[in-house]
């Protein structure tokens, strides 16, 4: 069984996150993004656009996932954590999460209205490498 530690060094060492969401219909839909701006205990952050597809869906219905991997020459290593996602608008979630660079993508800053920050929290994970397969809870790893 990956430790803790290992699990969350394979997940900062990726630069694009895959999020999952559920529609209307019930169907999941996935996203790349970039990688968490933020990870503290078992909870991901992304910043997104409110107006976005995924964020609405969000709104709708919590249930998430994203997934990370990592393809190199000789092996294949992927991780996929399930829990739920929350649509954060307030003004310290968005300032803690908030780069210089986001002002292309949110022309009023910071308190941009379309601009909010998305809170994955882990409840449990499947980790793949090298045929073999593990599934856990995230409490196990604490």
């Amino acid at each position: 069984m990956k430790t803790r530690q290992q699990i969350f060094d394979f997940i900062e060492k990726q630069k694009t996150a895959f999020v999952a969401s559920i529609d209307a219909d019930g169907f999941p839909n996935i996203k790349a993004m970039f990688a968490p701006g933020k990870i503290d205990g078992d909870s991901f952050y992304f910043s997104t656009n409110t107006s976005s597809l995924r964020a609405q869906q969000y709104m709708e219905n919590p249930k998430a996932s994203i997934y990370f991997y990592n393809r190199g020459r000789f092996k294949y290593e992927g991780l996929m954590l399930t829990g739920t996602m929350e649509v954060l608008q307030d003004a310290d979630s968005k300032k803690e999460l908030w780069h210089e660079k986001d002002i292309i993508y949110y022309r009023q800053g910071v308190t941009d209205p379309d601009y909010c920050v998305l809170k994955f929290t882990a409840e449990k994970g499947r980790y793949y490498c090298a045929l073999r397969t593990e599934s856990f809870l995230m409490e196990e790893l604490r």
